[in-house]
C-alpha cells in the first residue's frame, strides 16, 4: 500500500508451513463431545474423559483398541496413563503432544496420518477439554494467564493498557472499520447469526438465549468497539475425535468422513500482534490456500465452515482471509442473515461456535463438521453438505482443516 502499511498478502509477515501430503490417507471414525456448561465442578480432565468415551460409543470402538492418543501439553489432558488409569487398560500406545485444540484440532490430523502410515497406531484419539469456567473464581485457567506471566507483555503491553484479549482484538475490530469500512451491525450480524445457529443446537451454552441485532445494538460496550455479544464464552467442556486408516473407516457403523487437506500458517511476530504488520489479517492467509490445494477444492466448494471465533472480528478476518470474499468486503458478506445454518449464504460455526456455543477452543467445532457432514446435525442440518472446513487460530498461526464426505 501507499502508506507503507502491510496487506494481508504479503508474504513478508508470515509463511505457510511446508507439510506432507497426506489427503484420502485417513478417515474421522468417532467423535464425542462432553456436556458443555458454565461452572460446573468438573475439572477438564473429567471433561476430556467423558468426551473421549463418546468418541468411542459412536466408533463402535473398546478403549483397548486405541493405541494412538494426542493432546496438548498445556493444562490439564489425556495422555496414556490417565487413559489406562481410567478404562482400565495397560497395552501399548503411542502419544502425541501436538494434539487438542484451537489450531491442533485442524493439524492433529496430519500428525496422526503419519504416525498411522508409519505404522505407529491403527486408531488415534485426539481430545481437548477446558474447565476454565470452574477455574474463573480463581483468575487461573484461561488465556488471560498465560499473557499475564508472559515476560515480554509483563513488560511493553501490560503498563500501557493493551491487555488482555477484550482488548488486543478490539483495537483490531476498530483498525479494520477505520481501514474497510466495516460496521458495529456488521459485527452484531455475526454475533446474532451464531446465536440463532446455538438456538437450533441441543447442547449449546446458549441454546435458549436468543440474541437480535436490536438488543445486540443496545448492549452497552466493554472495550469499544465489543459489546460482551462479540466475546467468547468461559466455558467447562471438552471434545474428541478418533482417527483410523481410510481403509478401516469403512467397517464402522457412521458415513466416512475423509481428511482431505491441512494447512498451517505463522506470523512472524508471534504472540505481539501488535507488531504484525498487516495488522487486520491473520495467518489463514498462509494456511487455507495450502490446505485447500491438498485437498483439490477452492472456498466455492465449502458447503460448512466451522473457524475459531474468539470474537466477532476474527470471525470476519478469518472468512476474508481464507478467501470466501475480498479482503475488506467481510462486513457485506456476513450481513443479511448469511451464516445462519439456512441462511441461503455460507453456513457458519452453524452450532453456534464459542461466541455462543461453548468455548472449548476449537474442538467442537471439528465435532460439528462431521456431523454435519455425515448428515446428524439434528435441529440445524445444511442440506446435502459434503465438504466442510475448519479454520484454527492462535493469534500467531492459523491452520486449515479439510473434510469431505466419501
Amino acid at each position: 500500500m501507499a502508506d507503507g502499511r502491510a496487506t494481508g498478502n504479503d508474504g513478508d509477515w508470515g509463511h505457510a508451513a511446508d507439510l506432507e501430503d497426506v489427503s484420502g490417507r485417513i478417515g474421522v471414525v468417532g467423535v464425542g463431545e462432553s456436556d458443555h456448561s458454565k461452572a460446573s465442578g468438573r475439572t477438564a480432565t473429567e471433561c476430556a474423559l467423558s468426551a473421549i468415551e463418546r468418541a468411542l460409543e459412536d466408533a463402535g470402538l473398546e478403549p483397548g483398541q486405541i493405541d494412538g492418543i494426542m493432546f496438548l501439553r498445556h493444562g490439564e489432558h489425556v495422555d496414556a496413563a490417565a487413559f489406562h488409569a481410567h478404562f482400565g487398560t495397560s497395552h501399548d500406545i503411542w502419544e502425541s503432544g501436538e494434539g487438542g485444540g484451537m489450531r491442533w484440532a485442524a493439524t492433529a490430523p496430519h500428525a496422526a496420518a503419519r504416525a498411522i502410515a508409519a505404522g505407529r497406531a491403527k486408531y488415534v484419539v485426539n481430545s481437548f477439554a477446558v474447565a476454565w469456567a470452574t477455574q474463573r473464581g480463581e483468575m487461573t485457567g484461561g488465556p488471560g494467564q498465560s499473557h499475564a506471566h508472559e515476560h515480554f507483555k509483563q513488560n511493553a503491553e501490560v503498563p500501557f493498557g493493551w491487555f488482555p484479549q477484550p482488548v488486543y482484538f478490539a483495537t483490531i475490530a476498530r483498525r479494520h472499520m477505520h481501514e474497510f469500512g466495516t460496521t458495529q451491525e456488521q459485527l452484531g450480524e455475526i454475533a446474532v447469526a451464531l446465536r440463532y445457529n446455538a438456538n437450533h443446537t441441543a447442547g449449546a451454552v446458549m441454546r435458549d438465549r436468543p440474541l437480535g441485532l436490536e438488543e445486540y445494538l443496545a448492549s452497552p460496550p466493554i472495550a469499544d468497539p465489543f459489546r460482551k455479544e462479540d466475546c467468547c464464552l468461559i466455558s467447562d467442556g471438552g471434545g474428541a475425535q478418533i482417527f483410523a486408516p481410510l481403509e478401516r473407516a469403512a467397517d464402522h457403523p457412521k458415513p466416512v468422513v475423509e481428511v482431505a487437506g491441512v494447512g498451517l500458517g505463522r506470523s512472524h511476530a508471534g504472540a505481539y500482534w501488535s507488531q504484525q504488520g498487516a495488522f487486520t489479517s491473520t495467518p489463514q492467509v498462509f494456511a487455507a490456500p495450502a490446505g485447500f490445494a491438498m485437498a483439490g477444492i477452492g472456498p466455492d466448494d465449502v458447503d460448512v465452515l466451522t473457524a475459531y471465533d474468539p470474537f466477532t472480528i476474527v470471525s470476519l478476518m478469518q472468512i476474508e482471509d481464507m478467501g470466501f470474499c475480498e479482503k475488506g468486503a467481510g462486513g457485506e458478506f456476513v450481513s443479511g442473515g448469511r451464516l445462519r445454518f439456512d441462511g441461503g449464504g455460507l453456513p457458519y460455526n452453524t452450532h453456534g461456535g464459542l461466541l455462543s456455543h461453548a468455548y472449548v477452543l476449537g474442538i467442537a467445532h471439528v465435532v460439528e463438521l462431521v456431523r454435519q457432514l455425515r448428515g446428524e446435525a439434528e435441529g440445524h442440518q445444511v442440506k446435502d453438505a459434503r465438504v466442510g472446513v475448519y479454520g484454527g487460530y492462535t493469534g500467531s498461526e492459523a491452520s486449515t482443516l479439510v473434510l469431505r464426505r466419501r
